[in-house]
């Protein structure tokens, strides 16, 4: 009995250093994965005068706290123009991502489907492999979609993986449903929009999640496709500021003129802020849906 007591306080010593170890770690992944982020919000609040004089790590934002830096990103007109051609791209290419999605995984589910099989091994080929950029430039090109935001929404109105794991989701609904539908005279159309898509919300959630961050984030082909100004996204408007900054603070810092290069410096800070607000207020309303949607559209596959 003293020996296996021993044995039990040796493996609860041990249990315990490890958890402590263990915390330690992920306390330290939690400090590097957050404080860029914390410093970036407060750095975009601080005075710019203040910031010269100690320009490093900080826990606080450096007083008088200032608005200057967001005053001068909203001066460029093009950043709320860019913000609501973002809007009209992340509504419009949403809703054309649901519906190709959910018809595509609605079909995909059934499993007296015609061509099932190989329309399924279709869509996983296209996972892998792609044409390229320059066969999707002159697709998009040829069908007339240059300089226009539907360059950014038709070509990728649908997802292969998000497809599968809403597929998923809806292979998970019992076929006696189906069933009971069919017999009442129900349209594949009915059977979709009122037994599958309601028995599937938390996964619609997290769909609908996945594709607002895809294309309010989304630059390289807007990059591409777009050359007016005005049809700029917000993160392509974000990426001409930017580089517009860095070229104006390398003027002013050759001109020795700090205040300035400072004040370019942070707005550059705010102009992350801006573009990242929207996702971030979004995202603890569908947060709740995110594990569980998730989760179910990996039980079946």
């Amino acid at each position: 009995m003293a020996v296996s007591r021993l044995k039990l306080n040796e493996e609860g010593k041990g249990y315990r250093v490890f958890t402590v170890c263990n915390y330690i770690l992920l306390a330290l992944v939690v400090f590097v994965t957050a404080y860029p982020l914390w410093y970036v919000i407060i750095a975009s609040f601080s005075d710019p005068y203040a910031m010269l004089q100690d320009y490093g790590l900080m826990w606080l934002p450096k007083f008088p706290l200032s608005l200057e830096t967001y005053r001068f990103a909203m001066i460029n007109p093009l950043v709320l123009t860019g913000m609501r051609n973002t809007l009209f791209v992340v509504v419009v290419g949403v809703a054309v991502n649901m519906v190709f999605t959910c018809l595509g995984a609605y079909v995909m589910s059934l499993r007296r489907a015609i061509l099932r099989k190989p329309l399924t091994v279709m869509f996983i080929f296209t996972m892998y492999f792609n044409g390229g950029i320059i066969p999707t430039y002159l697709n998009v090109q040829s069908f007339g979609l240059m300089n226009s935001l539907w360059s950014v929404i038709i070509p990728f109105a649908i997802n292969t993986y998000n497809m599968l794991i809403l597929r998923s989701a809806f292979s998970a609904i019992p076929d006696s449903l189906i069933e009971v539908a069919r017999i009442d005279g129900a349209s594949h159309l009915r059977i979709l929009l009122q037994i599958f898509l309601p028995l599937s919300g938390a996964t619609l959630a997290v769909m609908v999640l996945y594709y607002a961050v895809g294309h309010w984030n989304a630059w390289f082909y807007a990059m591409l496709f777009i050359q007016r100004p005005a049809l700029y996204p917000l993160q392509v408007v974000l990426r001409q500021i930017i580089l517009l900054n860095q070229n104006a603070n390398t003027t002013a810092a050759a001109l020795t003129d700090s205040g300035s290069a400072m004040m370019l410096e942070l707005v550059k800070y705010a102009l992350i802020v801006i573009s990242s607000l929207p996702i971030l207020v979004l995202y603890p309303f569908l947060q709740r849906f995110f594990t569980k949607g998730v989760m179910i559209g990996a039980i079946k596959g």
